[in-house]
């Protein structure tokens, strides 16, 4: 459905430069992750930008500041959100960009640091 696609913009962040351009049928969100020309790119920044039709203002294109990324293998649903690695985790950045400073890479379930924050959590680690 060509009308329901909104005309997104792709800008790596560093080095600062247009990846191109695509039209998308939803509407990522920092931390989501997408696929452009083959490569996969998380979302750090969403930017509208609108113009003005019939004297209303009506949403025209996205820009989405992005980074190259791997989709993170290990994930938690916290509060209805998606975030990097296990929750449970004391050091956890419950973040969908960083998972914790202490094993940024991962995977959890190999960390000589990891310490259950809740208990409650603890039955939602991966094994």
């Amino acid at each position: 459905m060509e009308s329901d696609c909104l005309p997104t913009e792709l800008i790596l962040t560093h080095p600062r430069q247009s990846l191109g351009h695509t039209k998308l049928d939803w509407t990522p969100q920092p931390g989501n992750y997408l696929d452009f020309q083959g490569k996969t790119y998380a979302v750090l920044e969403r930017h509208h930008k609108y113009q003005l039709k019939s004297g209303r203002y009506c949403l025209h294109k996205i820009d989405l500041y992005v980074q190259s990324a791997k989709r993170p293998d290990e994930r938690s649903l916290v509060n209805g959100r998606w975030v990097i690695g296990d929750a449970s985790c004391t050091y956890n950045a419950h973040s969908e960009i960083v998972r914790c400073a202490i094993n940024p890479d991962g995977p959890c379930q190999s960390c000589l640091n990891y310490e259950i924050d809740d208990p409650q959590l603890s039955s939602t680690r991966p094994h």
